[in-house]
C-alpha cells in the first residue's frame, strides 16, 4: 500500500485500516511466546505498556474519534458511550498513568480482540458513507497514522523482550551504504507543512521560512563500526566524552557498551528479535540514546545535526542522502513551530514540548504510508528501546 494516508482517499483508508489491523493483532500474537500466564502478561517494561493495554488502547482510540464523535481528547469530548462499560477507564491515557496499565484487571485477549474486530467493523461501515472531503476523512487518518505509529511501538517491546518477529519485519537487514560526507550550500527553506498538504499534525504546522547556514553532513548514519571504535577507546568510561545528563544516565544504567551488544571475546554480538549474531560492521546503529549519540561526537570531533539541517538534505533530491533504514536524533529540542495550537489529539505533541529530543526520518519498522521527510518524531534522550541511530556533522 504505497500511498500516504495524508491524502489517502476512502477506498484507500479502509484497506489501509484493515491492513493496520492485521498487523497490529500479528504482532501482538508474537507476545505470546514470552506471556507469563493466560492473561498475556509480559515482563513489565520501563518505556513500553502492556501489549495487552496496546490492543484495546489502539481501539479504543479510533472508537473514540471516530465512532464516538469526539473532537478533542478531553474527557468529556465524546458524544457516545464506549462500547465496552469501563472502556473509558482502562484505555484513556489521559486518565490512566502508565505504571497503572500494568496493574489493570484487563478483559481477556480473545474479548479485547471481539472489541477490536467489532470496532473496526463499525469504522469501516461509517467510513462507507463519509464523505471525501478533509474535514469528514481527518479522524479516520488519525486513527490510522495513530495504529501504525502504535505498531511500531509493539516492535519495539518484541526487541526489548527478545522475541522472534513475524515477517517481512522478520527479514529487514539494513544494506550497507558507501559512507561520504555531503556540502549542503545552505539557504532558506520552509520548514513544516503546508495548508494543502492533507493530514498534518498539529507539530508540523505551519510552514514558515527558515535560514540553515552551509553545512557538511554524513550521507548515513554511523555504523557499528564506527561506533565499536569509540566503545574501543574507553568511550563509555569517560567522562570528559559526556554531559552532565548523560554522566548520570550512564552510571544508572551501569553500562560499557551500547544495549543489546554482548561480548565474545575479542568480538562483540548482538540480540536481534530472539537471535545472537555477529555484529553487522556495516550497518547503522541502532537502539541508541541520545547521550551516546552525543558523547560519540564529542569523541569523534562531530555534532549532530540540527532538525532544520536534516529536514533540508532530506529534501534537497541528492543521490548520496539515504534515510529510512533507522530514526535519528537531531541535536534540536523538540518544540512548538511559531502560532502552534493544539489539534483533537490534543496531548500528542504539547506535553512533549522542550523535554523531549527531535528525531527525524523513519526506521524499518515505519510503515511507508506514514513515512515524510516532514514528519516531526520526538523521544526522551534516555531512551533506547526504539530504532534510533544517529548521523553527523562536522563542527
Amino acid at each position: 500500500m504505497n500511498f500516504s494516508f495524508r491524502t489517502a482517499a476512502p477506498n484507500e483508508l479502509a484497506a489501509a485500516l484493515q491492513d493496520a489491523r492485521d498487523y497490529t493483532l500479528t504482532l501482538f500474537d508474537c507476545y505470546a511466546a514470552v506471556a507469563l500466564d493466560e492473561s498475556a502478561r509480559v515482563p513489565v517494561l520501563p518505556f513500553i505498556n502492556p501489549p495487552l493495554w496496546e490492543l484495546g488502547h489502539i481501539s479504543w482510540f479510533a472508537e473514540w474519534y471516530i465512532l464516538r464523535d469526539a473532537q478533542s481528547s478531553d474527557p468529556a469530548a465524546a458524544h457516545r458511550t464506549s462500547m465496552l462499560t469501563k472502556g473509558d477507564d482502562w484505555f484513556d491515557s489521559n486518565t490512566v498513568p502508565h505504571r497503572a496499565r500494568w496493574k489493570l484487571e484487563l478483559p481477556s485477549a480473545g474479548a479485547l480482540k471481539t472489541y477490536c474486530r467489532e470496532v473496526l467493523d463499525r469504522v469501516l461501515d461509517k467510513l462507507s458513507r463519509s464523505g471525501n472531503d478533509h474535514t469528514a476523512l481527518y479522524p479516520y487518518r488519525l486513527a490510522l497514522a495513530f495504529e501504525d505509529m502504535r505498531g511500531e511501538v509493539l516492535a519495539c517491546g518484541l526487541q526489548a523482550l527478545n522475541v522472534i518477529l513475524p515477517r517481512p519485519l522478520a527479514n529487514h537487514a539494513i544494506p550497507a551504504w558507501a559512507q561520504g560526507e555531503i556540502r549542503f550550500p545552505g539557504g532558506t527553506i520552509e520548514l513544516g507543512s503546508s495548508r494543502n498538504s492533507g493530514f498534518v499534525f498539529d507539530n508540523e504546522k505551519w510552514m514558515h521560512p527558515c535560514y540553515v547556514p552551509p553545512f557538511t553532513m554524513d550521507s548515513t548514519l554511523v555504523s557499528h563500526a564506527q561506533y565499536s571504535e569509540f566503545v574501543a577507546d574507553g568511550g563509555y568510561q569517560k567522562a570528559q566524552f559526556w554531559s552532565a545528563a548523560g554522566r548520570a544516565w550512564l552510571m544508572a544504567q551501569d553500562r560499557s557498551a551500547p544495549r543489546d551488544w554482548l561480548r565474545d571475546g575479542r568480538y562483540w554480538r548482538c540480540r536481534r528479535f530472539g537471535k545472537e549474531l555477529a555484529l553487522p560492521a556495516n550497518e547503522p546503529m541502532r537502539h541508541i540514546s541520545l547521550f551516546e549519540a552525543q558523547a560519540y561526537c564529542m569523541w569523534a570531533g562531530r555534532r549532530l545535526p540540527t532538525e532544520a539541517e536534516w529536514e533540508y538534505a532530506a529534501l534537497s533530491g541528492h543521490p548520496a542522502f539515504r534515510w529510512g533504514d533507522l530514526w535519528e536524533w537531531t541535536c534540536s529540542p523538540f518544540e512548538p513551530y511559531p502560532g502552534f495550537s493544539p489539534d483533537a489529539w490534543r496531548e500528542y505533541s504539547q506535553p512533549h514540548f522542550m523535554t523531549d529530543q527531535s528525531i527525524r526520518g523513519a526506521s524499518f519498522a515505519t510503515r511507508l504510508r506514514i513515512r515524510s521527510p516532514k514528519f516531526r518524531n520526538f523521544c526522551a534522550p534516555e531512551r533506547e528501546d526504539m530504532f534510533i541511530g544517529f548521523r553527523t556533522c562536522a563542527l
